[in-house]
């Protein structure tokens, strides 16, 4: 894989075999582990098929090594937060929707931000003046 997804909590990797791999709570109060893609625009994702993802409902995003909450509440509740190295050494903040079914990426470094879905311009007013597509 050419980049690292990392917790930016605990520095833990979070990729496992081309996905990257989150502890998942429902609304309804079910737990479990979520695989998504890590290629950025690509909402793929999988889980235990007993684990029900609820379209339109918030999940909970948890680091499953340190199992903090990756909710961006600098940005929006709503948003998930988590850290991306590339091979040349960049890190990125890498945010994405925990609204199941809501199809948003942004990737953002240094005011720079590009993103991804078609919901993407639900958020985009969170991320300040500063930032520039």
């Amino acid at each position: 894989m050419a980049q690292d997804f990392i917790c930016p909590y605990c520095k833990g990797k979070l990729n496992v075999k081309g996905f990257i791999v989150f502890s998942v709570k429902t609304k309804e109060g079910q737990s479990g582990l979520i695989f998504v893609s890590p290629e950025l625009g690509n909402f793929q994702s999988f889980t235990h098929p007993s684990l029900k993802i609820s379209e339109g409902k918030k999940n909970e995003f948890l680091c499953p090594i340190c199992h903090a909450n990756l909710a961006a509440l600098e940005f929006n509740e709503n948003l998930v937060k988590v850290l991306m190295t590339s091979e040349n050494g960049k890190v990125y903040e890498v945010l994405f929707s925990g609204i199941a079914g809501e199809h948003c990426t942004y990737k953002l470094k240094d005011g720079q931000l590009e993103a991804y879905g078609e919901d993407s311009e639900r958020y985009r007013n969170f991320f300040g003046e500063g930032v520039r597509e």
